[in-house]
């Protein structure tokens, strides 16, 4: 009886837990939200329990047969990898989705640790993850950042580079990486610009910039 209320319990632990932090996913926006959080650390939860019945099951069988209650945890990480791969996005120059990754990486460990009755390391991993989602969040909004931009800009054969680099450097805007194309047949010049300035930076001030200049064609800026 007393197995099946500690079961019970290590089972409601990581659904309050798992569910916490995925409240506060969900409130962001992010794709592994509420449920998906959840769910991964009552399943973790779960397999640690199976797992360790097994490893008692087995505690009075003698000779060379062995149960390691490790090895289903070992199967649990690698499965939520592949959860975790599945939530990153790659756009331009930015990656997205790798604080969700990470936390269902953390939720699945603080539901294993919930699983081998390790409680102490299972909350303490809880209130570092949620210090680090919530409160971390406004510390990490003052913070100096750097943000990209990748512009690509077609002008006619009198394209000059030089009065492209002004235009940028004048904004704050550092050029990292330039890349430089001509179509004869067209009479055309193709810079392609990978550019880097302050967060603050404003990118509509460069593109008003060019666009006052008679030899540009075309702009595309992405991110």
């Amino acid at each position: 009886m007393f197995w099946t209320y500690e079961v019970i319990f290590k089972l409601l632990l990581g659904t309050l837990l798992g569910g916490i932090i995925g409240f506060e996913r969900q409130t962001h926006g992010r794709p592994a939200g509420f449920r998906t959080q959840l769910l991964v650390c009552v399943a973790c939860v779960l397999l640690m329990i199976i797992s360790e019945g097994y490893y008692a099951g087995s505690a009075g069988i003698t000779g060379q047969f062995r149960i390691d209650p490790t090895r289903i945890a070992a199967g649990a990480m690698t499965g939520v990898g592949f959860l975790g791969a599945g939530v990153i996005l790659k756009i331009g120059a930015s990656v997205q989705g790798l604080t969700t990754a990470a936390c269902i990486w953390i939720v699945s460990a603080i539901g294993l640790a919930i699983g081998a009755g390790q409680y102490a390391a299972a909350v303490s991993g809880f209130f570092i993850t949620f210090i680090s989602l919530w409160f971390l969040r406004i510390l990490e909004a003052r913070m100096p950042r750097t943000i990209y931009k990748y512009v690509t800009l077609t002008t006619d054969a009198t394209g000059d580079e030089d009065s492209v680099r002004t235009v940028f450097e004048e904004q704050g805007f550092a050029i990292i990486k330039m890349d430089y194309a001509v179509e004869k047949q067209l009479k055309e010049k193709s810079f392609i610009f990978t550019v880097a300035g302050p967060y603050n930076s404003s990118i509509q001030r460069v593109l008003a910039d060019l666009h006052g200049m008679d030899f540009v064609k075309k702009i595309d800026i992405r991110s």
